[in-house]
């Protein structure tokens, strides 16, 4: 069966009612409202063949049809028109990402996922960088007072800051760790955790002379630091923006979802974007929970470099075309602040 023009503008008119309405949508809904020059029973006859096509589905046999996960997915693809954003949208994204960039990177996600569940009136997550996908851009060595132990710090160049406290089982001199911090900046500052390679350690090792009873103590905290796996760094907001829709008036289907986002593992499983904007519907989110919804999500960057994701989650009916400008235009915001206050001094 072709799928031709007529087919292609009734399936858009269905998708885009039912999206604004919740209610299944019928033949002589489409004929009044969207003036598309053909009878009521000729959208009848199309709307029962685009559902034989896998397109549309109908849950009572008395009731008008609803966007299967296949219609959405096309819709998605080939059908819907990205809105500009208004003025006052675009203002609002603007300002609030820039009073946030004053502070450090974890902030500015926060302001983000907030901004974008007040605009869209969903569910959203942010993944925080990871260490691993960041370069070094300073280590200190600290003294501890009143403790043989010393504190590593590492920075990355996305801001992330990690701590990690090494047992050493001497005093050491605030000179002499000084004079190893430099050692280590000299060796790994602007590297990634998989450019430090056996060369790089040996290297190190060579500089360390002397310096051997505490330097396999410091490279192993530095290799924890730069593996460390931290599902705390997911950041949500507006879990209960999913009440906002008449599918999820179920209190156990409304309960399923908020358990969904409280499990961290699962929210983390969601966002595996690797493109500028990703749509999973329906299905295609593997995640237990999230089978009757759609994820829309998007990586965003440090001076062009992929280093975190963010997106939104809600029923497969959200409006798709808004939510990708809102998130379209909240990511390229977060690109331009990240990338200023944190530039790679390379």
């Amino acid at each position: 069966m072709e799928m031709d023009e007529r087919k292609i503008k009734i399936l858009q008119a269905i998708v885009n009612d039912y999206i604004n309405t919740a209610e299944p949508v019928g033949s002589r809904t489409i004929a009044k409202k969207y003036n598309l020059g053909v009878s009521s029973a000729t959208i009848r006859n199309e709307m029962a063949d685009l559902e034989e096509m896998g397109y549309l589905e109908q849950l009572h046999s008395s009731s008008g049809r609803i966007p299967s996960n296949n219609g959405y997915r096309l819709y998605v693809d080939k059908l819907m028109h990205i809105p500009n954003l208004s003025q006052e949208e675009m203002y609002i994204i603007k300002s609030q990402i820039i009073d946030a960039a004053l502070f450090e990177v974890d902030k500015i996600l926060k302001q983000a996922v907030c901004l974008l569940s007040e605009l869209t009136k969903l569910t959203s997550i942010v993944r925080a960088p990871s260490v691993k996908r960041g370069y070094i851009k300073h280590i200190q060595l600290i003294n501890i007072e009143s403790s043989t132990n010393i504190l590593l710090v590492l920075i990355i160049d996305s801001g992330i800051i990690k701590n990690n406290l090494i047992k050493v089982g001497k005093t050491i001199s605030d000179d002499i760790l000084v004079k190893l911090s430099n050692m280590l900046n000299v060796r790994l500052k602007n590297l990634s955790a998989e450019q430090i390679n056996l060369e790089v350690i040996n290297n190190l090792k060579n500089d360390f002379q002397g310096y051997e009873d505490i330097f396999n103590n410091i490279i192993s905290a530095l290799y924890d630091s730069l593996n460390s796996v931290d599902n705390s760094n997911i950041y949500t907001q507006g879990a209960t923006n999913i009440f906002n829709y008449p599918e999820y008036k179920d209190i156990e289907k409304a309960r399923e979802f908020l358990s969904m986002m409280d499990n961290k593992d699962k929210v983390s499983s969601l966002l595996n974007s690797n493109s500028n904007i990703s749509v999973k519907i329906g299905k295609e989110n593997y995640t237990e929970g999230a089978e009757d919804c759609s994820v829309v999500s998007a990586v965003y960057s440090l001076n062009e470099r992929p280093i975190g994701e963010i997106g939104v989650i809600g029923p497969t009916r959200i409006p798709y075309s808004k939510v990708i400008s809102i998130l379209a235009n909240v990511v390229k915001e977060m690109n331009y602040i990240l990338s200023n206050a944190y530039s790679d001094e390379k």
